[in-house]
């Protein structure tokens, strides 16, 4: 089938638009005007990137609705307006997809390091904290988190996904600035309370906590975060 709306350019199917009178179709070989019909499901370089990036936009947003177990890479394929060779072209199985939409999702949470770097270590749990509900608190970035946490809490695959960018990402990069024996211990306790914080806001949405002023959430958790990080 031709998805291609009138006037608009060929629909990435992985086919070609015959010619006039229909007599050059995609057969993959040599037309003899010096062209070869492209390989099934890769678009000309030009469109990649674009491509790529439509993708990526489907698959969280199929992850989000879905959740992991229910999302395919044909349904990824299908609200990408494009071939499901194209999913596996640029990213091969499902898990892969998820991997490559966490990471791009989870961008801003990479930066939660900085929060320790900037600034004395007496000040960290308010940073830290301050950092990762600013990212909660903004729709645009709220989105794809609540689409990886609620993959992760259903599916073991995606929680394993999940669980490997944190501990690199993240944890790993915060207890490596504490410089302390149990630093490791330290990172993972503050972030199970940032998170178990937010999966009860934001997911589970548990009152009063769901409508709670971030400010208070902040001044409450805070030294908590501190304690785990510094604390003896």
């Amino acid at each position: 089938m031709n998805d291609r709306p009138p006037g608009g350019p060929p629909a990435e199917n992985g086919t070609e638009e015959g010619t006039e009178k229909g007599t050059e179709k995609d057969t993959g070989k040599d037309t003899g005007k010096g062209t070869t019909a492209r390989r099934r499901g890769r678009p000309p370089r030009a469109e990649s990137a674009d491509t790529r990036d439509r993708i990526l936009t489907s698959a969280r947003e199929e992850f989000s609705e879905r959740g992991y177990e229910k999302t395919s890479v044909r349904g990824i394929a299908k609200a990408a307006g494009v071939d499901p060779a194209l999913v596996h072209h640029y990213f091969g199985t499902k898990e892969q997809v998820f991997e490559a939409s966490i990471t791009q999702s989870f961008a801003p949470a990479i930066e939660a390091p900085k929060a320790i770097e900037e600034g004395p270590l007496d000040g960290v749990g308010e940073r830290l904290v301050r950092f990762f509900f600013g990212i909660w608190e903004t729709p645009a970035t709220r989105a794809p988190l609540l689409a990886i946490v609620r993959s992760a809490v259903t599916n073991e695959t995606a929680a394993a996904v999940f669980r490997r960018i944190v501990a690199t990402q993240v944890l790993r990069r915060i207890a490596d600035r504490l410089d302390l024996p149990d630093a490791e211990l330290r990172a993972e306790l503050a972030a199970a309370q940032l998170v178990g914080t937010a999966m009860l806001r934001y997911v589970i949405k548990v009152e009063p906590l769901a409508s709670a002023d971030p400010e208070q959430i902040i001044a409450r958790l805070s030294p908590v975060v501190q304690g785990h990080l510094t604390g003896p």
